[in-house]
């Protein structure tokens, strides 16, 4: 009988330790996915990268907002995907899914994320007006300048993968 007693105990610090590892988001590494090489990215390693600082309005917050972090392009060409001049053909019908945590799901098209091509940013941000980002956001952000609405900017960003059209 006394063991049946400790079973309510049980569950209430089963349910408090899984909470508290539920409240600490997304993990702190980045899965990346391009032609078949795989990277985990440590939010040190995407702080040691250079880094570019941009802005944009977010008409959910109704609130300027300025991020900084690595451009995206940058993260997919370490990992051998055509940019610039070498971005032409079949590289055209490659596209981007940034996942985050919640599950939450953005395409872009691989052009949309090289600047020789289209005149916003992408980046993958790490901190928000010169502060780390915070557990609902972070630690890593995929921000998209161009968009009328950050409906492709995604939150808790956990994994970022190439993929061709067929």
């Amino acid at each position: 009988m006394k063991s049946l007693r400790l079973i309510p105990v049980f569950v209430v610090l089963f349910a408090g330790l899984t909470g508290s590892l539920w409240a600490q988001g997304a993990p702190s590494t980045l899965k990346i996915e391009c032609g078949g090489k795989h990277s985990d990215l440590t939010l040190d390693a995407l702080k040691a990268m250079p880094q570019k600082t941009v802005s944009f309005h977010n008409v959910h917050t109704s609130a300027d907002e300025t991020y900084s972090g690595v451009p995206l392009i940058d993260l997919l060409a370490s990992l051998g995907a055509p940019h610039g001049k070498d971005l032409h053909g079949k590289g055209l019908s490659e596209y981007v899914v940034a996942t985050g945590s919640d599950g939450y799901k953005a395409v872009l098209a691989l052009a949309e994320v090289d600047p020789e091509f289209h005149p916003g940013d992408v980046i993958v941000a790490d901190a928000m007006d010169g502060k780390p980002l915070d557990a609902k956001n972070g630690p890593f952000k995929l921000v998209v300048t161009e968009d009328k609405r950050p409906a492709r900017s995604v939150h808790s960003l956990v994994s970022i993968e190439l993929t061709t059209a067929e």
